[in-house]
């Protein structure tokens, strides 16, 4: 299958600030989560796909009121009952890079129980390669 990417705009908002007035870690983190999702749940049924771990973020900068973050997600490895999405943010003004991430979300059957989805990617371009080669790493921890 075609490893497709997805693009979620956010805008940072008063509400979304620490008591810095930058982005809430936490709310970068949900944001991550929701972009990730996005990605996975386009492979099976969104009823059916749960987040099991995000494999760490770590900002490059402080993020300001006002600024404009693009999450860009995709699918980058599967398992027989899991999918990792790897998510970058960058701003979407200037495309400065902010933060990224690995995420792994499980499909699972109606008793939330995890259960094979049948979904192979074939990574082609360099870059695919070593995100599949990193995301597959997380596998064996």
């Amino acid at each position: 299958m075609k490893v497709k990417s997805f693009i979620i705009h956010h805008l940072v908002k008063g509400a979304d600030l620490n008591h810095h007035g930058t982005l809430y870690a936490g709310r970068g983190a949900e944001w991550l989560v929701e972009a990730g999702f996005v990605a996975a749940s386009s492979l099976t049924n969104t009823d059916s796909t749960v987040c099991l771990k995000i494999h760490g973020m770590t900002f490059t900068r402080p993020v300001k009121k006002g600024s404009l973050l693009k999450y860009e997600s995709r699918v980058v490895y599967v398992g027989k009952t899991s999918l990792t999405s790897y998510v970058k943010v960058t701003l979407s003004q200037t495309d400065e890079f902010v933060v990224d991430g690995f995420l792994t979300f499980i499909h699972v059957d109606e008793n939330g129980k995890a259960t094979p989805h049948g979904i192979t990617i074939e990574p082609s371009t360099p870059e695919e390669i070593e995100l599949y080669e990193k995301a597959k790493a997380f596998k064996n921890r």
